[in-house]
């Protein structure tokens, strides 16, 4: 059987100015490529959930529901980092449209939405998360160096999600990502926790 890749990492034109795709768009593209599934998760919220979800499912394609949060740090007086959090029950959902929500009307930083650490913790059940590569606040650890920090992290939040936490890893360009992919690969392994590669997608093809 050959193994399908699927987008887990995707912000359309609902994400407001970051990102073009149009639902139809990706989920077109997703069907002419013969891609089996793909996760829609646009920053900070759900907007466009319904239309992808009929868009998807009139493709026979498996809609996945979700989200790239901004979550706010450990340490006071940093600056909030990426994850991405997808559905994985009924449960999930009505945890992540908590999440969104609270962000925007709690939580917000210089005009972002930030989830707050305790929120989510509470909230974890249901929901599989990414950790964002660069973007995550392990991966900015593993590209400063600081390998303990990381791995303390990496403990925190598979305590959260156990084994619904995975090590995200990406090659589009962005500085550090050998770095982070290496590192990553290498905690992961000690630290038993499995490894998803994505691509960050934004727009439907490089000259958008």
């Amino acid at each position: 059987m050959t193994a399908s890749f699927v987008h887990l990492h995707v912000h359309s034109d609902h994400s407001i100015v970051d990102g073009l795709l149009r639902v139809s768009e990706l989920v077109n593209a997703c069907a002419d490529l013969g891609m089996p599934a793909v996760a829609l998760t646009d920053q900070s919220n759900l907007f466009a959930l319904v239309k992808f979800y009929q868009a998807a499912r009139a493709r026979g394609i498996q809609p996945i529901a979700g989200a790239d949060i901004w979550v706010e740090s450990a340490a006071e007086g940093e600056e909030p980092t990426r994850m991405v959090l997808l559905v994985a029950s009924e449960n999930g959902y009505r945890n992540l449209l908590r999440l969104c929500s609270s962000a925007w009307l709690e939580h917000q930083q210089q005009g972002r939405a930030v989830v707050s650490r305790r929120e989510l913790q509470d909230a974890a059940d249901g929901l599989l998360a990414l950790s964002g590569g660069t973007q995550g606040e392990i991966g900015r650890a593993l590209i400063a160096e600081q390998p303990e920090q990381a791995e303390a992290l990496l403990r925190e939040w598979q305590g959260v999600f156990g084994d619904r936490f995975y090590l995200e890893m990406h090659r589009v360009g962005l500085s550090g990502e050998d770095v982070c992919n290496e590192q990553s690969i290498r905690l992961a392994a000690a630290a038993g926790c499995a490894v998803v590669a994505s691509n960050d997608v934004r727009f439907r093809s490089p000259e958008h």
